[in-house]
């Protein structure tokens, strides 16, 4: 006798493939049996009546590590039919964070992780999972590690080569972490202390990864006016690794870019993976981003973490600066400049007295204080010991569009967890907006091709084993839904609404979600 008979779905097994008409069995976690099975016992029978049975979805881009450890974790994730998730990307992993520089770093990746737990041991991945493993999941995690991470590790936020004894160091702390299980590697060459290497030291910080089979996901050096170069650097870097590569949410940020930097890095990615090159990217659906506040500011003002960015945005010199540079430069991805102050949302704000300002544009809180916009920036990020978030609107539709087209793209959602204050949407609803927007309501992907892109492609990308399949033998993570009924409830001034559809979630053979409701079932692990 299975555990659970699913009779009369319409399988998307992850492929790609049209949909075919099947009963699935689990049992112990797996799936048992796929095909006809009227002769079959099972202790609960689920008439799917026609409805979609896909694999669980996977999102391989998010930024949890800190969250995951709150009580409620995994419930929006699971209304949009997520059962996989890892942590740790773009180069900022909380783990290992150990060393002189840990407090400094902690402080850094707060506004993206989460904050972290009290009594948390960072000082290993291997430290990280094993308390992860003593929580109940709610759906399954990995964690890629973040090579800024390990790079604040051993030099802090400094902007200087490393040392011969330094990259020793670096590479310690990078073995150790695939040893301890981490699903691939992270880079975050936008940010601090990662924005501090040339191609030649970047490529020396990962030699051991050199034709190792080894993931690595990049937030590239530059997404604006410097994209097309950032990568070709990335084309570079993928040559003399010899080892796969993920352009992570690839976009091209500004006006003047918008239309032309992404069909041409369309083009150089098709012709890199003709070439034999292992490189591929991901996009998550939405014109505007999430991230930490200071990425307005030039990064060399970054360096020396963010207690010392904190004192130079009170020395009216060094403001004077920080403005110059960001009215006029393009050697950098000067997001005001590119996108205009009034495209920038200020978020998770944490002071009391500026709690009013969340959610309004530079300009907005500006106008509010009779100051001029760069000051109102300047004393905000001050105020706020530069913690805070943003919401970016960067993007233009078509481009995104364009990505999401590509067969060798796949989808993510970068949710970040900042401390309170507004989230961006894309926690709540990134993988319903794909199947309600870009398959049910525009037509952009098929509904098959739209499955595989959530499913069996990060799985096979970061080496999940059994995840994003629906075969014999395959782990039973599984979605059921009708594509009518899956519906996106949240909004940019209200992002925290669940979404709407799933009538089943199951993950590892067991229910989170049964008749559309959770159950609070916590069978989820790590990977």
């Amino acid at each position: 006798m299975y555990d659970y008979l699913i009779q009369n779905a319409r399988v998307l097994d992850g492929s790609g493939a049209p949909a075919f008409q099947a009963d699935v069995a689990l049992q112990g976690g797996a799936i048992a049996a796929v095909g006809h099975l009227e002769a079959a016992s099972a202790a609960h029978v689920i008439d799917a009546a026609g409805r979609y049975l896909t694999p669980g979805f996977i999102d391989v881009h998010r930024h949890g590590d800190g969250a995951i450890f709150l009580p409620d974790f995994g419930r929006p994730e699971l209304a949009q039919g997520l059962t996989t998730i890892l942590n740790g990307n773009c180069g900022l992993s909380l783990a290992p964070v150990r060393g002189a520089y840990q407090e400094a770093l902690l402080q850094y990746l707060a506004p993206i992780v989460g904050g972290l737990p009290e009594g948390l041991d960072v000082s290993s991945l291997g430290a990280y999972q094993r308390q992860l493993r003593a929580i109940p999941l709610r759906l399954n995690t990995g964690m890629l590690v973040g090579m800024g991470t390990l790079r604040a590790c051993v030099t802090g936020f400094e902007d200087r080569d490393l040392t011969d004894e330094e990259y020793y160091r670096l590479h310690h702390l990078l073995e150790n972490a695939l040893a301890d299980g981490a699903a691939g590697i992270s880079l975050g060459l936008g940010y601090a202390p990662e924005c501090f290497y040339d191609t030649d030291g970047l490529i020396r910080a990962l030699a051991p990864l050199r034709r190792s089979g080894v993931t690595v996901a990049v937030h590239m050096r530059q997404e604006g006016d410097g994209v097309v170069e950032a990568l070709r650097e990335m084309l570079t870097v993928a040559r003399a690794l010899e080892t796969p590569v993920q352009i992570s949410h690839l976009k091209a940020i500004g006006k003047r870019n918008w239309r032309s930097a992404v069909p041409e890095m369309l083009a150089l990615l098709e012709d890199a993976r003709r070439e034999g090159l292992d490189i591929t990217c991901d996009v998550y659906p939405y014109p505007a981003g999430s991230t930490q506040l200071i990425h307005v500011l030039p990064p060399e003002f970054q360096a020396g973490g963010m207690e010392a960015l904190t004192a130079a945005l009170r020395d009216p010199e060094r403001r004077a600066q920080m403005r110059r540079r960001m009215e006029t430069a393009q050697d950098f991805e000067n997001i005001s400049l590119l996108v205009g102050f009034e495209n920038i949302r200020p978020t998770s704000l944490q002071q009391p007295k500026n709690k009013r300002f969340e959610g309004m544009t530079v300009p907005e809180i500006a106008a509010s204080q009779g100051k001029d916009p760069y000051d109102a920036l300047f004393d905000l990020l001050a105020s706020e010991h530069c913690a805070a978030s943003m919401i970016d609107t960067i993007t233009h539709e078509e481009d995104v569009d364009a990505i999401v087209r590509a067969p060798f793209a796949g989808i993510i959602s970068d949710a970040t967890y900042p401390m309170g204050g507004l989230m961006h949407r894309r926690v709540f609803g990134t993988c319903t907006r794909i199947l309600e927007t870009y398959v049910r309501k525009r037509g952009i992907l098929t509904l098959p091709d739209a499955v595989r892109k959530l499913t069996r492609l990060p799985a096979d990308r970061f080496g999940l084993q059994g995840k994003g399949r629906v075969e014999a033998g395959a782990d039973a993570d599984l979605c059921l839904f009708d594509l009518e009924n899956i519906h996106e409830t949240d909004t940019w001034l209200a992002p925290e609404q669940l979404a709407q559809g799933m009538d089943y979630v199951f993950v590892n053979g067991v229910p989170a979600i049964a008749e559309g409701r959770f159950t609070d079932a916590r069978n989820g692990r790590v990977l």
